[in-house]
């Protein structure tokens, strides 16, 4: 077998990945698509949904990349292990989250994950990076209340710009009172946190809540 070489970064803001992925028919993708939702933003090559989906039966896993062939091999994977709960999508989040979202009953999503984002370490590049306002607003009108937003990096100028964007929409709460969570709440680490980790450099993670928000201006 020919062995595909992926690139390691793709430019979001290049011309051929500015069509949003269409809508989805969630119950074409699971036999019970009204267990809750995990969606894992960056998911690579997805080896991290694919053991998070086996220890979760209960859960459907949604996982999102923008590099197409580490899609199309992890769903081979996938239907290969016979995992019902679990789907992987070529797109760009940051102009595909609402055609995906839109057609998801309310409350399903209850779970996102972003972890060890390409850092684009040049300012010049930082519209690049995958959490943006507009992304956590989105994930704002979609997330359950009381659903979760994981987020973790092993560099930390982007680890704190991640919690930035989330505590400055009024929707998400960070939780804990420790500037970054010592053990990572998910049962299943990705490959990257392990490796880092391995190698005794530190992992930032923090974890964010969706609350719900009482408009004070309206009548009583």
């Amino acid at each position: 077998m020919a062995v595909v070489r992926v690139r390691q970064h793709v430019n979001p803001l290049a011309n051929k990945y500015q069509i949003p992925a269409n809508p989805l028919e969630w119950e074409k993708v699971y036999p019970q698509p009204n267990q809750p939702l995990h969606l894992d933003i960056g998911c690579a090559r997805g080896r991290f949904l694919l053991e998070m989906a086996q220890a979760e039966p209960n859960w459907n896993f949604l996982g999102l990349e923008i590099r197409e062939p580490l899609v199309v091999d992890a769903n081979r994977l996938r239907c290969e292990l016979g995992l019902t709960n679990l789907h992987y999508l070529f797109c760009n989040v940051n102009n595909s989250l609402t055609p995906l979202l839109s057609t998801l009953t309310p409350g399903i999503l209850q779970r996102v994950t972003i972890q060890f984002p390409d850092p684009w370490f040049k300012n010049r590049h930082a519209k690049r990076r995958v959490v943006q306002p507009e992304l956590v607003a989105e994930l704002a009108g979609y997330l359950a209340v009381g659903g979760v937003v994981f987020v973790q990096s092993d560099q930390k100028f982007i680890a704190v710009e991640m919690c930035d964007r989330f505590s400055e929409h009024p929707a998400f709460v960070k939780m804990g009172t420790e500037e970054w969570l010592a053990e990572n709440p998910l049962p299943v680490p990705t490959e990257r946190e392990i490796g880092t980790i391995n190698k005794g450099e530190p992992v930032y993670r923090a974890l964010f809540v969706k609350r719900e928000i009482v408009n004070i201006d309206s009548p009583v």
